[in-house]
């Protein structure tokens, strides 16, 4: 319960006590105060008299009818507590002007009370006020199951079940599909595939495919795992699924599901640091740094915020968005390059590790991914992190952002130890012109527009120019004039794991700006998927090789994130109707789930 509220209260209820007053032993000091008052004093003070008791007459029965409801609560007992004494206080009054010496008296309080609160967190601190779950779902029936695909989404639909169905036959239930051994495995044991995709079922208009799967999850899915589960992964994958899932249709069990699995990903914060535990034991709630080493992935502790924001308004419960607050703001104030973070960050001590590498690649790049939408996803309330967005973009230009030779593509490369520049690129990487042109609509200005372009069509030569026609996982960029070629790709980066990235900044583009390109760069994308990582009978692969196209050999494996993201944008990027899932009323979080955006939820 916010101070604002709590003065209003204790207020209105000052005022309505004075009005109707302890008239029997004060009634003669009052009346001659009232007599020695001019006209329009007397006038002043009824109107303010008869205004309050409007207020108190509909106002104070919903606040004391609920004594019996809220009477568990402490902040509504402080605010009984602070009412009687005011009412206390108010006893003591003899006349007018001492009635207007309390009434300033409460003013000034009030805003000291005010300011100490706004205090709290260095001044950024931000109250949660969780409204019922019914009033925020956006949609409460199947209505992406009425409708008509277009022809090329057919196609991808097509995709989508060819995966599915190898996934049902042979990993049914169980993490991850590997395709050519026709066997299954788990990571979390969380039956991770299946769940990283219900809502790309939903989105798909798949209602027989995912009745099935919410019968799994209502009658077989527990996280009752004694596992150590990855606090990241398991937060964006699993959690990000139900609660977007629960947002698309209105299912009860996956706001239950997510629920119980946010319980049990509390402890991993439950430590002496700001900074949460990367890992956390499901069954048992332990949680521990990374078997690797005491240091956490920057970019894991910083990409769950989107996720147990959400939980707090799906579950009315303050306590999630608290505690990935406190990290985001614990990360605002540690020291920066230019608005750039290294890779790690000890969890013990709070601190990032000296001397790590700075990068838009692998374990810092969904940072700055949220940076922006924590943003958008409070409403545009949370300032503080469109702040850091931007300070973040200045110094990529600044420090990242390189030309290649010949061509000058314009690439984001790394600062090794935080210093030397080094120019490679991951096709992690490519999430980021996605990023800029989200910016971009909501107003940030037409730099980020113009280098969302510029990147997105370096990420696009990393698979054009490579035979298979898919990107490797790393790319390094000639710098040295003379060359021949911008790209270099090394035998060991030159994989290729059915990422979503460039096909997901592809989308956003196209939703902005509309350009055609777009769509038939995604489509010879997709076409190059379906030649070169399907299989016949069971499902889809990741390859070793993109620079064979005659053997790019399987890796036996089919990345939950394929379905959840890869094939869900793609999707969405040909879809005629700007309405599926609208850029202004949703996030997508980092694993392609779409979270609705706040529209009275968070105030300053």
């Amino acid at each position: 319960m916010s101070a604002a509220f709590k003065r209003d209260v204790s207020i209105n209820l000052g005022y309505y006590d004075d009005a109707l007053g302890d008239v029997s032993r004060k009634r003669q000091s009052i009346l001659r105060s009232w007599r020695r008052l001019s006209s329009l004093q007397r006038m002043v003070i009824g109107l303010l008299l008869f205004a309050t008791l409007i207020i108190a007459i509909f106002v104070l029965p919903g606040i004391l009818n609920k004594d019996n409801l809220l009477s568990s609560d402490p902040d509504i007992k402080k605010v009984h507590s602070d009412t009687d004494k005011l009412f206390g206080d108010l006893h003591q009054i003899q006349n007018v002007e001492q009635l207007g010496d309390k009434l300033d008296s409460l003013k000034q309080k009030a805003e000291e009370d005010q300011l100490k609160e706004k205090d709290r967190g260095g001044g950024l601190k931000v109250e949660q006020v969780v409204p019922p779950v019914d009033e925020h779902s956006e949609i409460s029936s199947y209505e992406f199951f009425a409708q008509e695909p277009n022809a090329k989404q057919k196609q991808i639909i097509d995709a989508f079940k060819h995966a599915w169905a190898a996934y049902k036959k042979y990993a049914w239930g169980h993490d991850e599909l590997h395709p050519i051994s026709k066997t299954s495995s788990e990571w979390f044991g969380t039956g991770l595939t299946l769940v990283d995709s219900l809502d790309t079922l939903v989105i798909m208009g798949l209602k027989e495919e995912y009745e099935e799967a919410k019968e799994w999850v209502e009658k077989q899915l527990s996280f009752n795992v004694d596992n150590y589960v990855n606090l990241f992964e398991i937060t964006i994958r699993n959690l990000g699924a139900l609660l977007a899932t629960y947002h698309l249709t209105g299912d009860d069990v996956m706001k239950t599901k997510a629920i119980d699995l946010g319980k049990r990903l509390l402890p991993a914060f439950n430590h002496g640091s700001k900074i949460p535990f990367s890992d956390v034991n499901l069954a048992n709630g332990v949680a521990r740094p990374p078997k690797w080493g005491p240091d956490s992935s920057t970019s894991e502790v910083t990409t769950i915020q989107l996720e147990f924001r959400d939980l707090s308004r799906v579950s009315g419960d303050k306590v999630y968005d608290e505690a990935v607050h406190e990290v985001s703001m614990h990360i605002h104030e540690l020291p920066k390059t230019d608005g750039l973070i290294p890779i790690f960050i000890n969890a013990n001590s709070g601190d990032f590790r000296p001397g790590s590498t700075i990068t838009m690649g692998a374990r810092a790049d969904s940072y700055y991914e949220y940076l922006l939408k924590q943003w958008l996803q409070s409403g545009k309330k949370l300032v503080v992190f469109k702040e850091d967005f931007i300070s973040s973009y200045e110094g990529v230009k600044k420090s990242l952002m390189r030309r290649s030779e010949p061509s000058k593509l314009l690439f984001i490369g790394e600062l090794l130890n935080g210093r030397n520049f080094s120019p490679k690129m991951d096709h992690l990487a490519c999430f980021y012109p996605g990023t800029l042109a989200l910016a971009y609509h909501n107003g940030l200005g037409d730099e980020y527009l113009e280098s969302a372009k510029e990147v997105l069509k370096t990420c696009w030569e990393m698979y054009n120019r490579m035979p298979t026609r898919l990107s490797p996982e790393i790319t390094y960029f000639n710098l040295a004039e003379g060359v021949a070629e911008d790209l270099i790709v090394k035998p060991l980066d030159a994989h290729n794991l059915l990422r979503p990235e460039t096909v997901e900044s592809m989308f956003y583009l196209y939703r902005i700006t509309g350009d055609q390109k777009y769509r038939d760069q995604g489509w010879q994308i997709f076409l190059a998927f379906e030649k070169h990582t399907k299989l016949k009978e069971s499902g889809y692969s990741s390859i070793n090789n993109v620079k064979d196209a005659g053997n790019p050999r399987f890796r036996d494996k089919m990345e939950s994130f394929f379905l959840s993201e890869t094939l869900k944008y793609l999707y969405l990027l040909f879809s005629d109707d700007p309405k599926l899932i609208p850029l202004d009323n949703y996030v997508f979080n980092s694993e392609g789930h779409p979270l609705p955006v706040f529209k009275d939820s968070v105030v300053p």
